[in-house]
């Protein structure tokens, strides 16, 4: 197969729902990792919107208000708190961004939009670090919420479990 034949494959079978492993095309292409990896890029320059997650490649999601909540934690129980509080209101959890006093601001792609995806992931932390530990814990997410309400419920929520970040808060 040429490889203009196997990316043609890789985007139509990239959707937005469900994530793929550059492992797992690799298996089904015969290739190796840095061979997807190398088509993803390939993919994205020529426009298509691609996203890495924690649990693979998948395309980028184009419905929804984008709204980004400050919060603050330490701790692996106040980190799943914080992410059910978004998945539960129906929001995905696109991403997490810190800002470092050497690099800038530096962004993790995340993509959880629901307690598996969120399960999923806090096992992972358990054996790696968080960004927010590089900033004592404060971070912002980019959220997809369905509406503005459920927008509003989050940081409600957020609030009340004392890890939205407000004005003059230490951290």
């Amino acid at each position: 197969m040429k490889a203009e034949e196997r990316r043609k494959i890789i985007s139509q079978t990239l959707t937005a729902d469900q994530p793929i492993s550059a492992t797992a095309l690799a298996g089904k292409f015969s290739v190796s990792r840095q061979i997807i990896v190398g088509d993803i890029a390939l993919l994205r320059a020529a426009g298509l919107d691609i996203v890495a997650t924690p649990r693979g490649y998948k395309l980028g999601e184009s419905s929804g208000l984008v709204r980004t909540v400050a919060c603050i934690h330490r701790g692996v129980d106040e980190l799943e708190k914080e992410l059910l509080a978004m998945v539960d209101n129906g929001c995905t959890v696109i991403d997490v961004v810190v800002e470092h006093r050497l690099y800038g601001e530096i962004t993790g792609q995340l993509s959880l939009s629901s307690r598996y995806d969120v399960q999923q992931f806090v096992e992972k932390v358990k054996d790696a670090s968080t960004l927010s530990s590089l900033t004592g814990g404060l971070h912002l997410h980019n959220l997809r919420c369905p509406s503005e309400e459920a927008y509003q419920r989050v940081c409600s929520q957020l609030k009340d479990l004392g890890i939205l970040y407000t004005e003059g808060q230490n951290g």
